[in-house]
């Protein structure tokens, strides 16, 4: 049998990316405003486990620093949760620490190596990265990927995921199970 091009192994770039794997699960909601956003992020925070990453994706308005919010009132988190937009991260004390950041002013993953962004200290605590697009590259495989974008009302947001891993994927179907039960509203 004669081997074709497509079906000899060849040895891998190594400097080639990695195909993204396939989410293990995804999903979309509709939320009808702020309260509704926070009320389904909340339940991410309520399940998250030491490890937790959530990169949030979408334009300038969208929703992002209201679904971290949400996620550090799930948390338990008492101090106040704004954008660390120009301190590029802020870290809060709850059931487990939040790290939260926001990647808007990073030109790409090299700043946010520079600046000690992504390490081994969210291990222990729950990451959220706003505009994680920006510091694609250095996220990790496992994590929950939400994008939020507008829907036809003003208040209106459509929030997509998709998780990476099987504790990721845990947090997945607690989200879907917000969706389907109607959670806040």
């Amino acid at each position: 049998m004669e081997t074709t091009p497509a079906d000899a192994a060849t040895p891998a770039d190594p400097g080639a990316a990695a195909p993204d794997p396939a989410p293990l699960a995804r999903g979309e909601v509709v939320s009808t405003g702020v309260e509704r956003t926070r009320d389904l992020a909340r339940t991410i925070g309520r399940a998250a486990a030491p490890g937790t990453l959530i990169a949030l994706h979408g334009p300038l308005g969208a929703g992002k620093t209201q679904f971290a919010k949400g996620i550090a009132q799930g948390l338990d988190v008492q101090s106040v949760v704004n954008s660390p937009t120009f301190v590029l991260m802020n870290e809060h004390e709850g059931r487990l620490r939040l790290f939260h950041i926001d990647a808007y002013r990073l030109e790409g993953p090299e700043d946010a190596y520079a600046a000690g962004l992504l390490d081994d200290r969210q291990l222990g605590g729950v990451a959220v990265v706003e505009w994680a697009d920006r510091v694609a590259a250095l996220l990790p495989a496992d994590r929950l990927e939400i994008s939020i974008r507008s829907g036809a009302a003003a208040d209106e947001r459509i929030l997509e995921w998709r998780a990476y891993g099987l504790a990721h994927a845990a947090l997945a179907d607690a989200l879907e199970a917000a969706r389907a039960g109607g959670a806040g509203g």
